[in-house]
């Protein structure tokens, strides 16, 4: 059941928990940004937690390494389902520069499945926003819902 998210027949306050994989910041700040009074996705009804228990979105942001693939799965799979996933930036959706580098497992996707991806080196907040809100369409036709 998915009780943080709906409420009367429709989604109604989505909750994000974001997880770092190793990047240079660059994102996690953008991410953090639109938490500021400038973007203020709170008005929006998208809460940041801190306990991926009580998330349906899961932000990941950063190359994903052999060290951290396992707690990257670990989070994933503490999340009730129907749950999103969204890559932010070059480097959670690709690798990025460090694609190639021995450690580098690559993109987000190549451990968990990932239903938006967010491009961008930093991406933008708007972009991160935009992505929130498409995450958000795809559960709500896992859900059957509509509106």
């Amino acid at each position: 059941m998915l009780g943080n998210m709906i409420n009367q027949g429709r989604i109604k306050s989505p909750w994000v928990v974001h997880f770092d994989c190793g990047s240079c910041n660059g994102c996690d700040i953008e991410v953090l940004a639109c938490l500021t009074p400038l973007y203020d996705i709170e008005r929006f009804g998208i809460i940041n937690v801190g306990n991926p228990k009580h998330a349906d979105v899961l932000l990941v942001t950063g190359t994903v390494n052999h060290r951290n693939k396992h707690v990257l799965k670990n989070i994933y799979d503490q999340m009730p389902g129907p749950k999103a996933v969204i890559a932010i930036g070059a480097c959670g959706c690709t690798g990025g520069v460090f694609r190639e580098a021995y450690n580098v497992v690559g993109g987000v996707d190549k451990v968990i499945p990932v239903d938006v991806y967010v491009p961008g080196c930093p991406a933008r907040p708007e972009a991160i926003i935009d992505g929130v809100v498409a995450a958000l369409e795809k559960v709500k036709g896992l859900l059957g819902m509509t509106a």
